[in-house]
């Protein structure tokens, strides 16, 4: 058994009525006890090694505690089994990092068992999460991402050929999918049930549909549902998480045993921090002022150039940047020069111009990244003729994140 921290908790209450958030604050996944129910969820050229490390970083610095699930980028099962040198360096965990999870990307069941069997002989990480929540539509036009979990039969060949090959090992398979392809397509109760009967030991839902991608409200009524229709593993939910507030709503909302933060992380890597503290009942940290911001990003860019060498870590900083700085009174010619530094001695100089004192903005909340705008499922031809159809789809073995 793994702990990561050991709060007084309540049990659950019998009635299967939602418990407040604050009582149900300790996630059990597999051998992981994880005192503050919250997942990092997997986005691309964000939640490297570095991202990661910064998290935890900040939620120890501010809480004292290590306490949630940060989840490394998606990988493609087939590049993993190939070594693909980019694949490979993705799997970068820090060196106190634990524990180590990591998201496979996958259409093929056989890729699949090959790539879990590689993670357990190799020691590559102790935990494995699926994605089936892709929207993207080069993704879903060959049958990949949120469009599998239609292919019913498809889908379970794929999650039992995760969790055969860790069996006889501490490493949990968790699974990740979304409602559905659109709203006449609902696919989220039969992939949780699914999931649960193959084995997983969790799921999560993204609340939207594939046709939504990230535009609108994600329908928590529906992570509702999910829980109510699997109780046999924990369910998280995911959508619309920006504070620690609408953690603790959607948790009382849907009785849901955790929450995946995904875009209300951007540019608040201490976000994890509040989450933490607010779920088991200890002080709020403070948010920090400008001056606080400028050093983390400092920080941030030097993980980065650790990782990626200076100057694609500089490159990757960029796009933080814009986010750290929303809603702070920073000058255009600043914002500019930041857009474009190329060392990490010029981003400390930049960030040294910023105004120290400047307290955290009202506005410096809520949605950041993509959101998009709903649009039709691309999809293969046929594929919604024949949900049994258990064929791997052509050419779907792409590597794009989302979900």
């Amino acid at each position: 058994m793994t702990t990561l921290l050991d709060p007084a908790t309540a049990a659950p209450d019998p009635s299967g009525a939602a418990v407040s958030a604050s009582a149900r604050a300790a996630l059990r996944i597999g051998p992981f006890d994880l005192a503050s129910p919250v997942v990092l969820a997997p986005m691309a050229g964000v939640t490297n090694v570095a991202f990661r490390t910064l998290c935890r970083e900040l939620e120890m610095e501010r809480t004292g505690t290590v306490s949630g699930l940060y989840v490394c980028e998606m990988v493609t099962a087939r590049a993993l089994v190939e070594r693909h040198p980019t694949t490979m360096h993705m799997t970068t965990f820090g060196p106190t990092e634990t524990p180590r999870s990591m998201q496979l990307y996958t259409v093929d069941p056989e890729y699949t068992y090959a790539a879990a069997k590689m993670i357990v002989d190799e020691d590559l990480a102790d935990h494995i999460d699926m994605n089936f929540g892709c929207p993207v539509p080069k993704v879903t036009r060959k049958g990949g991402g949120s469009a599998i979990p239609y292919k019913r039969r498809l889908f379970q060949n794929i999650v039992a050929a995760a969790v055969r090959a860790v069996e006889g090992t501490d490493i949990p398979v968790t699974v990740k999918f979304r409602i559905g392809i659109d709203d006449d397509h609902h696919t989220h109760l039969d992939a949780g049930r699914i999931a649960a009967a193959e084995g997983a030991k969790a799921v999560a839902l993204h609340a939207r549909t594939a046709s939504q991608r990230y535009s609108g409200e994600a329908d928590w009524s529906q992570i509702a549902a999910l829980k109510e229709h699997v109780t046999e593993v924990p369910v998280l939910g995911n959508g619309d998480i920006f504070e620690p507030t609408d953690a603790v709503a959607m948790m009382e909302q849907t009785g849901c045993d955790g929450v995946v933060i995904g875009r209300g992380c951007l540019g608040r890597p201490w976000l994890f921090a509040e989450l933490s503290a607010h779920l088991n009942g200890l002080p709020a940290p403070t948010p920090p002022t400008l001056g606080e911001v400028a050093d983390i990003i400092v920080r941030h860019g030097r993980l980065l150039a650790d990782h990626h060498g200076e100057d694609k870590g500089m490159r990757e900083i960029r796009k933080h940047v814009a986010w750290y700085l929303r809603g702070f009174p920073v000058g255009s010619d600043l914002r500019r020069d930041l857009a474009l530094v190329t060392t990490v001695e010029q981003l400390r100089d930049l960030v040294g111009r910023l105004d120290a004192d400047v307290p955290f903005p009202r506005d410096g909340h809520g949605p950041r990244g993509r959101q998009g705008s709903p649009a039709a499922v691309a999809l293969p031809d046929g594929w919604l003729d024949d949900p049994d159809d258990d064929c791997v789809p052509d050419g779907a073995e792409v590597m794009h994140s989302g979900g």
